[in-house]
């Protein structure tokens, strides 16, 4: 079976060290541009429910720490990487193809 892939953005909305916060097909998702490679992570912090597209991206460890409590999570693999955070955040696979943004919800 082949991964379906869905519009979450054009390329140009997420510049380079920025997030963004999207809805794709009813899921809230933050996208991530880390020197130019696209992540996409659940949008919101496991610890409690806050928007990570309103958090920091620290583009030297791959990572963005969500602005309410400070817990940080790796953007490749959706692990917690401090407290008070303890379970990982969900990631999706990102595509980019002619300057828009895809992600596989499965």
């Amino acid at each position: 079976m082949s991964t379906q892939y869905h519009r979450a953005a054009a390329l140009d909305d997420v510049s380079p060290g920025e997030v963004l916060g999207v809805v794709v097909e009813g899921h809230r998702i933050c996208l991530a541009n880390v020197e130019g490679h696209i992540y996409a992570v659940r949008d919101n912090c496991t610890h409690q429910d806050f928007p990570l597209s309103e958090g920091v991206l620290d583009e030297d460890e791959a990572s963005i720490e969500c602005a309410w409590h400070g817990a940080r999570f790796d953007l490749a693999t959706g692990r917690a990487l401090s407290l008070p955070a303890v379970k990982p955040v969900k990631t999706y696979e990102v595509k980019v193809d002619e300057g828009q943004i895809y992600v596989a919800l499965d």
